[in-house]
């Protein structure tokens, strides 16, 4: 197939070349990459934020191609809305020329463009990584996204060929928008299970335990209630567990540089809850990783946690998996999915530090059950989120759009990552 990729600003120069990247940069990466590999023509097209770019370039054997769609400079996604039309004229005058046989649009503004570029009897299928009803539910007036945005995402959940939800949550949200149930197939995100392994190197642990905390630094990913978690253990009703407590260190990486550390606002609150809770001297702030060093970061962590308020799906909890490192995760999003709650990790309610001190004291005074479960999650990733099996679930989706071009009724198949 020839698969055109949009991704207008979530580039994937920036995993694929080993740089620091979010979420949706190294899952549109990966996934072209491994569609690549698997024989099929595969172009990002994604925004020119740089002068020095070239208009097109290979790399880890996908083209990506920067499309010139406001100044080449980084713009803030929420301030990106109004160069879409921009960007979308430039698709549809290549693929004029050029038709690819699917175009997979990744995250709102990218659907917005693809479906008014996509030349005719083209299907487009929809990834949206989060949903802005989602975002909105969760932060109210804090939500810095664009006004139009959560009508349009209504639009594309009804205009796109098929929507591909990275969990079984957000099918439930699609369809509250409305979308057809059976347009919509469930596809993970995935991990590189040969990067991510529990053998290779650490990062040096300063005490007998270690809780890591990986991930942008804003308020809703719930890093406060970690360090509150890390103060009850301190304090816990045992000597021994209060012995355990004391002897844990709590790591946060993410952020900014780790020079700049100083400027952020979220680093300098979670400092003073640490001062004010009296665990300061157990909590370190590393700012940015880049991906390279990731691994060596989680396998150094007795537990990895992830405590969002909300998370359209979560590469974290996937990545301390395949580092077999168990997961204490938040019952929200997609970490329903991944995590299986007893078995590779725990489940615990979101706002809830005495939920996650409770949890972390069950497996910190436990190796035996980490060991088990960080087994079962190493087995986890490779089965099921590895991403040669996502690419393939992927193509089918993308192969029940090919089969009913220019008309025609898909199956409504529904797939969900089996448990």
């Amino acid at each position: 197939m020839k698969i055109a990729m949009v991704s207008e600003h979530a580039s994937p120069l920036a995993a694929i070349t080993g740089e620091d990247a979010g979420g949706q940069n190294v899952h549109v990466a990966a996934l072209s990459t491994q569609l690549a590999r698997d024989g099929h023509d595969v172009t990002v097209w994604t925004r020119r934020d740089d002068p020095r770019l070239p208009a097109r370039l290979e790399c880890g054997g996908v083209t990506i191609a920067h499309v010139v769609a406001g100044p080449p400079e980084p713009i803030a996604k929420d301030a990106l809305p109004r160069w879409m039309g921009d960007f979308a004229d430039v698709l549809a005058r290549a693929w004029a020329s050029d038709v690819p046989d699917i175009v997979h649009a990744h995250f709102w503004m990218s659907g917005a463009a693809a479906l008014r570029a996509r030349p005719p009897a083209t299907p487009v299928v929809q990834t949206f990584h989060a949903l802005g009803v989602v975002k909105r539910r969760h932060q109210g007036t804090d939500d810095p996204s664009p006004p139009q945005r959560l009508a349009t995402e209504r639009t594309i959940a009804l205009s796109a060929d098929r929507v591909i939800a990275t969990c079984r949550d957000e099918v439930a949200e699609l369809i509250a928008l409305d979308a057809d149930p059976a347009q919509i197939d469930v596809v993970p995100c995935g991990v590189d299970v040969d990067r991510f392994t529990p053998t290779g190197p650490r990062v040096p642990t300063r005490l007998a335990h270690r809780i890591v905390v990986l991930g942008r630094l804003v308020c809703r990913k719930g890093v406060d209630d970690v360090v509150r978690a890390l103060a009850q253990l301190a304090h816990d009703a045992t000597a021994d567990h209060r012995a355990v407590g004391r002897a844990t260190e709590l790591v946060i990486a993410g952020g900014p540089p780790p020079d700049r550390l100083d400027t952020s606002g979220e680093v300098r609150r979670l400092r003073g809850i640490a001062t004010e809770l009296g665990v300061a001297d157990r909590v370190t702030f590393c700012g940015a990783v880049s991906h390279d060093d990731v691994p060596g970061l989680l396998r150094s962590a007795d537990v990895v946690v992830c405590a969002p308020w909300y998370e359209p799906f979560g590469i974290v909890p996937l990545e301390a998996m395949a580092c077999g490192v168990p997961v204490v995760a938040t019952a929200v999003g997609g970490m329903l999915d991944s995590v299986v709650h007893g078995r590779t990790g725990l489940h615990v309610p979101s706002h809830d530090p005495g939920a996650i001190a409770s949890a972390l004291r069950r497996l910190l005074t436990d190796t035996d059950l980490r060991r088990r479960m960080g087994r079962a999650g190493r087995r986890r990733a490779t089965t099921h989120f590895g991403w040669p099996a996502v690419a393939a679930e992927t193509r089918r989706s993308y192969r029940r759009c090919l089969d009913v071009m220019p008309g025609g009724i898909s199956s409504p198949i529904v797939q969900v990552v089996g448990r």
